[in-house]
């Protein structure tokens, strides 16, 4: 039975359909296959960033010790100053007369 409909189904079909079909599929295998033959290759050989960490002759920087502590101060509380004397440290200057009258 299924004989009898295979051929009245394609002569349905529009002649142009079948080649059609096989144009999309050929547009669709064939970047499939180039991103997968991409995937395949090897890794680029140059680094990218610096050099190779693996080779023990690779220049780096020099390596300098820094004392975590070798700028300590101690914060330790004292006793107020003269309010007076501070506020006079940390005033603005004031301005000769010649200034500001133009």
């Amino acid at each position: 039975m299924s004989a009898h409909i295979r051929p009245s189904c394609a002569a349905h079909e529009p002649a142009v359909a079948r080649p059609l079909q096989i144009r999309l599929s050929v547009c669709a295998i064939v970047p499939a296959l180039a991103l997968l033959l991409a995937a395949c290759t090897e890794a680029p050989r140059a680094p990218v960033a610096a050099a190779d960490p693996s080779d023990p002759g690779a220049r780096a920087p020099r390596v300098d010790y820094r004392s975590t502590i070798g700028s300590y101060t101690s914060q330790r509380p004292v006793e107020p100053g003269p309010w007076g004397e501070q506020n006079q440290g940390v005033a603005p200057q004031p301005k000769s007369p010649h200034e500001g009258h133009r």
